[in-house]
């Protein structure tokens, strides 16, 4: 093996922002799109980890977190300096993530999928979210990004998940009082901006990975 193998799923927001980081980086990766509940052989034998994305490098390491998929990447070469000065946005990435991963991850799968937890009313999970959500504007208030006034690592590691949290209920997202949030997502999904752009090429269709198929790079 010489080239680094990525087992992602189009619509997870983990393999969105590794997919992302690595297009961003031009590190040459081949991409495997699989299905979540059959996962490949190929995958197993390299981790008990069966979910996405995975990274199998070529020297045998595997890499099965995203958010450590996209600091290796973003280390490898980083044109447009999304690590800040000395990495100094690794640190406030981190801090953004213990909220977003988790407690925001959760909320936003209950308001997502709120039928299936019904102890309480969608408003409910939504009103949960909502305090991650205001914690973003009030971060956006000083500056064009979550942490500077150009994109960094941190903004493509949680753009997917505000973009999911919008679309279960997206007439309301847009008349929200978050519109700092709304312009700032909108930069990634409704513009000519360079990060739609990235997130674009990133979004193409797959179809499943198999043996024997020719090789698709990211």
């Amino acid at each position: 093996m010489t080239t680094a193998i990525l087992y992602s799923f189009r619509r997870c927001p983990y393999a969105m922002r590794t997919r992302m980081a690595l297009k961003y980086s031009g590190i040459r990766v081949e991409l495997r799109e699989i299905d979540l509940d059959q996962p490949p052989a190929a995958l197993l034998d390299i981790t008990d980890n069966a979910t996405v994305p995975i990274l199998h490098l070529p020297d045998g390491e595997v890499i099965d977190e995203s958010w450590d998929i996209m600091q290796w990447a973003v280390k490898q070469n980083d044109p447009e300096h999304w690590l800040g000065e000395n990495n100094q946005y690794l640190l406030e990435t981190d801090m953004l993530l213990e909220i977003n991963d988790y407690s925001f991850k959760e909320d936003l799968d209950h308001y997502k999928y709120a039928d299936r937890h019904p102890e309480h009313p969608m408003q409910y999970y939504r009103e949960q979210g909502e305090e991650f959500l205001q914690e973003l504007e009030e971060q956006l208030s000083d500056t064009r990004y979550l942490l500077a006034d150009s994109l960094s690592i941190a903004d493509v590691a949680v753009f997917p998940y505000i973009r999911q949290f919008a679309m279960v209920d997206q007439p309301w997202f847009d008349q929200a009082p978050y519109p700092k949030l709304q312009q700032w997502l909108n930069g990634f999904i409704d513009s000519d901006r360079y990060e739609a752009r990235l997130f674009a090429s990133i979004m193409q269709k797959q179809a499943l990975w198999q043996p024997g198929d020719p090789v698709v790079y990211l």
